[in-house]
């Protein structure tokens, strides 16, 4: 018994890893520490998407992931189009922080969900199509894993 509650506790440890610091790459918090703010909305030349905007979409992915993950009344907002936000907007400062902050927040969330010892991380989610909390907390560090890298990307062309 003490072999599958020492895995257990291993399994949840390495998604909570993977959700916070991703291992083989920088993570978001010392990324987002000296992002220039000076550079929050401006693009490089054939890439759609300024760096808040990427954040403003990892975001949003994120909290929907963790809301379907968590609560059968959540509804999905539509996909493309809700999922980014419109081309148009150009981010403030404080735009920027409170996307970083509920980012932040919402990760947290979904760490705590995946360390929580009565989440069975391999039941499947009673209101989905067959997902389970830990196919669902690795879409999300898979996900922010690709946008981060965009972000690094990013972030040394507009340097």
């Amino acid at each position: 018994m003490t072999k599958n509650i020492d895995s257990d506790k291993s399994i949840r440890e390495h998604i909570v890893y993977l959700l916070r610091d991703g291992g083989a790459h920088i993570d978001v918090e010392t990324l987002l520490a000296d992002f220039p703010l000076d550079k929050i909305n401006l693009r490089v030349p054939k890439i759609p998407y300024s760096p808040w905007q990427v954040l403003e979409h990892m975001r949003i992915a994120q909290w929907d992931i963790l809301e379907f993950s968590r609560n059968a009344s959540h509804v999905s907002p539509e996909w493309p189009d809700k999922y980014w936000p419109p081309a148009t907007v150009i981010a403030t400062h404080d735009e920027w922080q409170q996307t970083v902050d509920q980012f932040l927040r919402d990760r947290k969330e979904m760490e705590a969900l995946v360390e929580d010892p009565a989440t069975d991380l391999l039941a499947q989610i009673p209101h989905g199509t067959g997902q389970t909390i830990l196919r669902e907390a690795l879409l999300v560090a898979d996900h922010n894993s690709y946008h981060l890298g965009v972000l690094v990307s990013l972030k040394r062309m507009l340097s």
